[in-house]
């Protein structure tokens, strides 16, 4: 069973995931109409990450006797400057949910709540990869700077990018 607080902060997060995929989806648009396939293609790919990580928090909020609750949504942002800004407020948007995950992780320590608390694991490993992968994407991006042809390879190669963070190198 999940206390009330619990169920109430998991379904803040179930918000939380499903405004990144918006905001997500919405960057992909504007690289799509910008040129930027290979931009946008990345982005719709997290946009159905962000999609499948809400989906996972409601059916364990279900299966744990409580209810997930879809809400409204905030509209997200679909015009950048440049996709500099873009990538920018990617980076800032995955510290956010971070913080928030980790907020939330925290909440089920003090509650002894160690079923949700040992769910969440995942999220935190996730986020660790998702922060790794923005820093990088910025760090390329810096490296560009404002050279048009670095901006070609860097829109047909993104598609291609991995990271290995450090939450995903196992032990030997």
């Amino acid at each position: 069973m999940l206390s009330d607080k619990i169920e109430s902060l998991l379904n803040l997060q179930i918000r939380r995931e499903a405004e990144s995929a918006q905001i997500y989806l919405a960057m992909a648009c504007w690289a799509e109409v910008k040129g930027l396939e290979g931009v946008a293609q990345f982005m719709y790919k997290q946009s159905d990450e962000e999609r499948m990580h809400m989906l996972k928090l409601i059916k364990f909020v279900n299966e744990r006797g409580g209810h997930a609750k879809i809400s409204e949504l905030n509209a997200p942002n679909i015009t950048f400057n440049s996709f500099q800004e873009m990538f920018k407020e990617l980076y800032d948007h995955e510290v956010f949910v971070t913080n928030s995950i980790n907020e939330l992780v925290h909440e089920t320590l003090q509650e002894k709540d160690y079923t949700t608390h040992n769910f969440l694991q995942w999220y935190v490993a996730e986020q660790i990869e998702e922060e790794a992968v923005a820093r990088t994407i910025l760090d390329k991006i810096n490296i560009i700077g404002d050279d048009k042809s670095g901006l070609y390879l860097f829109d047909r190669d993104i598609q291609q990018l991995s990271v290995t963070s450090s939450a995903s190198i196992s032990p030997q």
